[in-house]
């Protein structure tokens, strides 16, 4: 019977041991022990480490080591055709979103993140309309009211967003997306009660029930801080690393359809709930709360039904907020790529703030527009990243997280240019919108998707919550800037300027990536 020579058998054994170490770092939900776990984060900046396992060497009785005993006996031919076979052997990579669909626990956090999102959407609707029907008067504009509402949204996130993400690291995440979205739910439900018990009185000069739409607007704020960063952590705990592109691709298309299903539809949605709790013989004309905050509360139950797999450990003596603040600091700026992710992902959120503001100037000089009209191009912007955020699930797999990044980055830049050229040409000027949007998806998911791949479970909460923070805040520049840059340089420069910024994100991303060394700029 042919016998392999000994180097023949240790070539063998050291591959399957390879290939079966590839087959863990492609499963995150392996459990080793925790000094292996440890060493693989430590090991992030050398890949080739994690190829090979790190076994204690412990004498025996006899003075030789436990694994020397442990070797099997030389392999026949039929045993050595099996581990070449092995060797050959490599997991199948199923790619787009039918992997992910599969995973039971992302398909709740999915069904969840739908209702969630939308109703996130259709609650701006819902306030406007009860501005209109109970506060505004027939000689007022809506403006004054509207912009207060959206300063009661956005305090919260400049406050809150950095410490929510502290707490959620503390905190177990399942229990924080379903208590949040069942708060939400309850709040809400709560608003035609508020609004009744208040009618008539007033608070200074404006009325009480104002007042009281404007406290739970802040208090709805508030807790999605704590829902988003608890939201982003979860991905990766139920999502294996070769499929969190696809996982981010799925959770960007869905938040761009509620955007545009949430303000399209919001608005007769709501109308049909009233209508039909009415006919049903409700006439108390709730059935815009019901829907809104029903949603919330659905979305809760479902996430329910979602296992993570997380490891609560309890400290007795956690440090204190700040410190920890600090800790997911001192992690973004010593790891290039994520630092580098959130730059880019605030340059994208800016180029778009900015958007918003001039959308509304655009659709003003587009022929056969007002500029009441201006969320139409909105909607294009949201139809592009959509069909980006698809392509990056099924293709974005074949290249690098800084490629897809330079690709979106140049992209952007060339739609907007477009923009600055055709700004009195209305079907190519939303041509170039959704343009736009689809290669900001190549920009935003494999950025999204690097920061969760970097970030080990411990500072995920951390580092989202400052990622909301630092783009909430970033926000208010572009919006505060970009009319007034308008008004004094005019469209098409401003297009411009914008497209250089883009230019500018998107080289630097590239120029950190060739220089930093990392296993997950390409994920399995």
């Amino acid at each position: 019977m042919m016998r392999l020579s000994d180097s023949d058998f240790t070539r063998s054994v050291l591959a399957v041991t390879h290939h079966k170490m590839e087959e863990r770092e492609n499963f995150p939900d392996f459990r080793s022990e925790p000094a292996l776990a440890d060493r693989q984060w430590s090991n992030a900046q050398h890949p080739e480490m994690d190829k090979y396992p790190t076994t204690p060497e412990t004498e025996s009785s006899n003075g030789k080591s436990q694994a020397d005993e442990a070797i099997p006996p030389l392999p026949t031919a039929a045993t050595a055709a099996e581990l070449a076979e092995a060797v050959a052997e490599t997991p199948e990579k199923e790619t787009a979103f039918l992997p992910v669909l599969k995973n039971r626990n992302f398909l709740a956090l999915w069904s969840g993140q739908i209702f969630s999102q939308l109703a996130d959407k259709v609650y701006l609707v819902l306030t406007i309309a009860l501005v209109a029907s109970r506060f505004q008067a027939p000689d007022q504009t809506i403006s004054r009211w509207v912009s207060a509402i959206m300063i009661a949204f956005t305090i919260p996130a400049v406050l809150f967003g950095a410490a929510a993400g502290v707490y959620v690291d503390r905190w177990p995440k399942k229990a924080v997306l379903v208590a949040t979205n069942l708060l939400r739910g309850g709040f809400v439900l709560t608003l035609p009660l508020l609004l009744w018990l208040s009618d008539g009185f007033e608070l200074g000069k404006l009325p009480l029930g104002f007042c009281l739409l404007l406290l739970v607007t802040f208090l709805v704020s508030t807790l999605t801080q704590f829902f988003a960063p608890a939201e982003q952590s979860v991905i990766p705990l139920i999502v294996e690393r070769r499929h969190l592109l696809s996982a981010n691709s799925l959770y960007t298309t869905t938040m761009m359809g509620s955007v545009i299903i949430g303000f399209a539809v919001g608005e007769p949605l709501l109308a049909l709930a009233d209508n039909l709790f009415t006919n049903l013989g409700g006439g108390l004309g709730i059935g815009k709360e019901i829907v809104v905050g029903g949603s919330y509360a659905f979305a809760g139950v479902l996430l329910l039904s979602m296992q993570t797999g997380e490891k609560n450990e309890v400290e007795h003596e956690p440090p204190h907020p700040l410190a920890d603040l600090k800790d997911g600091l001192r992690y973004i700026n010593d790891h290039p790529k994520v630092r580098n992710a959130l730059i880019q992902l605030i340059i994208l959120f800016s180029i778009f703030a900015a958007l918003a503001v001039l959308a509304v100037r655009l659709a003003e000089i587009l022929p056969g527009m007002r500029a009441s009209q201006f969320g139409f191009l909105l909607a294009a912007v949201g139809v592009g990243m959509a069909a980006g955020a698809t392509t990056v699930g099924y293709l974005g797999h074949k290249f690098s997280h800084s490629q897809l990044s330079l690709i979106g980055s140049v992209g952007m830049a060339v739609a907007l240019m477009g923009l600055s050229a055709f700004t009195h040409h209305l079907w190519i000027s939303v041509l170039f919108i959704t343009m736009l949007g689809l290669f900001a998806s190549l920009v935003g998911v494999p950025m999204q998707t690097t920061i969760q791949a970097e970030t080990p479970e411990e500072m995920r909460g951390k580092v989202f919550g400052l990622q909301n923070n630092a783009t909430n805040i970033a926000l208010s520049l572009p919006l505060a800037l970009a009319g007034v840059a308008e008004t004094f340089l005019g469209l098409p420069t401003v297009f411009l300027a914008l497209a250089g910024l883009a230019i500018a994100g998107g080289v630097l991303t590239w120029y950190i990536s060739r220089n930093s060394n990392s296993k997950v700029d390409r994920l399995p």
